[in-house]
């Protein structure tokens, strides 16, 4: 190689290395968070977290047991402690935990404690699931925000829980919206969810 094409290698290749080096310094992401939430049939309270600006992501699963690799029959079978949740991933430079709280409160009745609608039982219940002391601080502000709120008469019950490991449920569950969207209409006014959100909330655009 002649001294000439030998310094034009080295400033190309130098060249390069200034700009990947620059590249490597920006800066990445934000970090994204996750929140979860139980508010009876896990099918009914994805969508609406689905459509909103900021989730990244939502499966559906068990949450507030302590059995491992729970199953959709072990948990409906009301013999632990698990209740039928959402995880919601999310960009909190997007969507903050307190508009994620809001999306919920439409989703379901909270005056409700023995499960949701039609579905009863203690795997059925609501609840906020908090990850941290700040979770709970905003999960306990916004519940008491709605019960001043006027919009129910009965006394908002929805329990505000300690998070423990999540289960992603089995696939047929997950996005059941999108995959039976027939049966899924048909059960969510069937038993009352529907129907009550509109009620309460009007009806969404």
């Amino acid at each position: 190689m002649s001294d000439f094409f030998f310094r034009l290698f080295t400033c190309a290749a130098l060249a390069v290395s200034f700009v990947t080096g620059t590249h490597a310094q920006t800066p990445a992401p934000a970090a994204t968070r996750t929140a979860v939430f139980a508010g009876g049939c896990f099918w009914c309270i994805q969508p609406a977290f689905d459509k909103a600006t900021g989730v990244i992501k939502t499966v559906v699963g068990y949450c507030g047991g302590n059995e491992p690799n729970p199953s959709y029959q072990l948990v409906t079978s009301e013999k632990t402690k698990y209740r039928e949740s959402i995880e919601i991933t999310y960009d909190p430079t997007k969507i903050s935990y307190e508009q994620l709280l809001d999306i919920y409160w439409r989703q379901i009745d909270p005056t409700q404690a023995d499960g949701q609608f039609t579905d009863v039982g203690p795997s059925y219940r609501a609840a906020i699931f908090y990850g941290n002391a700040e979770e709970k601080k905003i999960a306990e502000a916004s519940k008491a925000k709605l019960a001043t709120s006027g919009k129910f008469k009965k006394p908002i019950v929805t329990e505000i829980l300690p998070a423990t490991k999540f289960w992603p449920a089995e696939d047929y569950h997950q996005k059941y919206y999108r995959q039976n969207p027939e049966h899924f209409e048909a059960f969510e006014e069937g038993s009352g969810r529907a129907s009550f959100k509109n009620k309460t909330w009007g009806r969404e655009p």
